[in-house]
């Protein structure tokens, strides 16, 4: 028999010993733009935080000295020419190859000291997402979170907690430590700040396991400036919360909008019926067409949620077994390598 087809079997009475977790390689994430002046606290906060993680700073077009301050402070530096954090997600995603990943904001907002915690929640607790839920001193509340941002963010997490579940409790924070297998699995269509939302979908629609850990949130750097617009992004993640709700949903939003034209058709047809049963005449007979329209489109409605259902069904079966490809090692949090 060839060696290579020999099977060996443990001694009768002894206990087949586990395979010692090695040490998991670290990815810290970050994509920039136009952020020279909080860059390199950034990278010099994760060094220090994770010593033996590698800080990829990936930039987005941007107009300073973001690049050079970046590669100064001991991070390799890539370009990403499609603009968006989205697109530079994507990218990311698939160029860095690592077992866990920690992606945050260039922007110094974020707490690098609690990093560790989150990589340990992942790899003890066998999880594939750990979000750093925003933690503001009050002090410093109105500079560091404003409150047209905390009232978007609870809005919109709130929609997601109540189609999706109520497993996250910050969907919009840009603080995450994903698995690979999250990661090479995880589509990333988004293109700009949306990328956060479909994170969140993604976990909770396939029901992987997630934790949370509270991290401080503060001010950015003197002489940065945020690139966030409070209105457009928040139209953009609403836009990007219904087409999730309609693609991953269909029966429960087909279902709502028919609902919707059926109760229009009832009110308008209602009124003629009750005509009709008085005088035996339809005097409103454009009103009638229009009930009959509305309640034809309800019942359309009703038949598309109910055949888009069955074809998310397949989608999200196939996601699964993209993700159950990838196979789960058994890791551990890796030694500090020395001073950063």
């Amino acid at each position: 028999m060839p060696e290579s087809l020999i099977i060996t079997e443990p001694a009768a009475g002894t206990t087949p010993v586990p395979p010692r977790p090695r040490a998991a390689r670290l990815a810290v994430l970050i994509p920039c733009y136009n952020e020279e002046v909080a860059i390199p606290g950034v990278v010099r906060g994760f060094r220090a935080a994770l010593p033996g993680a590698t800080i990829h700073v990936y930039d987005n077009n941007s107009r300073d000295g973001t690049r050079a301050a970046a590669a100064a402070a001991g991070a390799v530096v890539r370009t990403e020419p499609l603009q968006g954090k989205g697109n530079v997600v994507r990218r990311m995603f698939a160029d860095i190859e690592a077992d866990v990943y920690v992606l945050v904001d260039g922007d110094g907002t974020y707490e690098a000291a609690a990093a560790p915690e989150m990589v340990r929640l992942l790899l003890d607790e066998r999880l594939d997402m750990v979000t750093g839920v925003r933690v503001t001193p009050e002090a410093d509340a109105e500079a560091a979170y404003r409150p047209g941002h905390r009232l978007g963010n609870a809005v919109l997490t709130g929609m997601v907690r109540l189609v999706f579940g109520d497993r996250i409790s910050d969907m919009l924070s840009g603080y995450r430590v994903f698995s690979r297998r999250f990661v090479k699995s995880f589509p990333a269509l988004a293109e700009g700040f949306e990328t956060e939302t479909e994170f969140t979908v993604h976990a909770l629609q396939l029901k992987l396991p997630v934790g949370e850990v509270r991290t401080a949130y503060g001010e950015r750097p003197q002489g940065s400036a945020s690139k966030l617009n409070t209105w457009r992004d928040g139209f953009r993640i609403l836009r990007t919360i219904i087409n999730l709700v309609k693609g991953e949903r269909p029966l429960a939003f087909f279902s709502t909008a028919g609902a919707l034209l059926l109760l229009m058709a009832l009110a308008l047809f209602v009124p003629v019926l009750l005509e009709y049963l008085r005088t035996g005449l339809v005097p409103r007979l454009p009103t009638a067409v229009v009930a009959t329209g509305l309640g034809l489109g309800a019942l359309l409605a009703f038949a598309c949620g109910l055949i888009l259902d069955t074809v998310t069904r397949g989608r999200k079966e196939a996601k699964r077994i993209a993700y159950l490809a990838i196979p789960a090692p058994e890791l551990s949090m890796p030694a500090p390598s020395g001073p950063p």
